[in-house]
């Protein structure tokens, strides 16, 4: 995947977001058409918010889901509105799924960072600043 860097009047960012979330008791109860209707769902959150979805996979009882977001918006946000949003629709036009469960989804969920470095290279660059051709030219002078 190549970068791709957004910009706003404030910078630049690159933000991207894993977000794992689970149906209550992990019952499996997105399947076939449930599971077809959650994607386009997903999908239509990210586009309303603008946020761009690089990869989303819906199994029987969670869903994956790696996202790119604003930076206004925490981890927090984009896993509710997307919870929030799903669960309220689904619940609508699948009736079954009210009857079955207290709510769709757990409570809890998983949001991860992932950029297109790692932590140990980020830690690496911080931490040998002083060590850059330019710096040293500086302190010789």
């Amino acid at each position: 995947m190549t970068r791709k860097v957004r910009r706003f009047s404030g910078g630049v960012y690159d933000l991207g977001l894993h977000v794992v979330w689970c149906s209550k008791y992990r019952r499996p109860v997105i399947a076939g058409p449930v599971a077809e209707r959650l994607e386009q769902l997903i999908r239509s959150k990210a586009d309303e918010r603008g946020w761009e979805i690089i990869t989303v996979e819906v199994m029987p009882d969670h869903v994956h889901l790696f996202v790119k977001h604003d930076p206004k918006a925490s981890a927090s946000y984009v896993a509710n509105q997307f919870k929030g949003y799903t669960s309220r629709v689904l619940r609508e036009e699948f009736p079954h799924l009210k009857s079955r469960l207290p709510t769709l989804w757990s409570s809890s969920y998983l949001a991860a960072s992932a950029g297109a470095v790692s932590a140990d290279t980020v830690q690496r660059y911080i931490d040998t600043q002083w060590e850059r051709p330019w710096k040293k030219k500086e302190e010789d002078a």
